[in-house]
């Protein structure tokens, strides 16, 4: 099934094809609408290249089909990931965009999804690596004013914390 065409809504720029999600800005927040078989992560790095939005935090919820949700492993430095499908409710998505080292975005976002096995609720949350829209997600985007956020790689924990510009 092809994928229906849609509008980027904002009102600092004429109306682009970008994606199939689509967003409006209100004030300083851009609220953005992904649809079926959008990449979550994705359509929130698009909307902060378009936007030129270099820092800002976001939440969510939504219906979903897929997530890659992952856990950090401190001892190896690495990441496990574990892929959950199905009917997943996007209960609560929290995290940020920043410049990483090289001046690329960056996410760092967790999330927590409800879901069933068989007769039994379940859930699951940590790490988002990936999120597949099954029906819609709504994503609420504050861009950080004032300032930039970067990272900065820490080598006594192997990972990256926040570094004020």
């Amino acid at each position: 099934m092809p994928k229906r065409k849609s509008i980027i809504l904002s009102p600092e720029t004429k109306d682009t094809e970008v994606s199939i999600m689509e967003y409006k800005k209100y004030g300083d927040t851009v609220y953005i609408r992904a649809d079926k078989g959008d990449e979550i992560i994705s359509a929130i790095k698009d909307v902060c290249k378009k936007e030129q939005i270099l820092s800002a935090v976001c939440s969510g919820i939504g219906g979903c089909s897929s997530a890659e949700i992952q856990t950090f492993l401190p001892e190896s430095g690495t990441f496990e990931t574990k892929t959950i499908s199905g009917m997943l409710e996007l209960v609560s998505l929290t995290g940020n965009i920043i410049l990483d080292e090289n001046g690329e975005l960056y996410h760092h976002t967790h999330a927590a999804f409800s879901y069933k096995e068989g007769e039994k609720h379940s859930m699951a949350a940590g790490h988002i690596k990936s999120i597949t829209v099954l029906y819609t997600a709504e994503i609420e985007l504050r861009p950080v004013k004032g300032g930039i956020i970067g990272r900065k790689y820490d080598p006594e924990t192997g990972t990256g914390f926040w570094d004020f510009r």
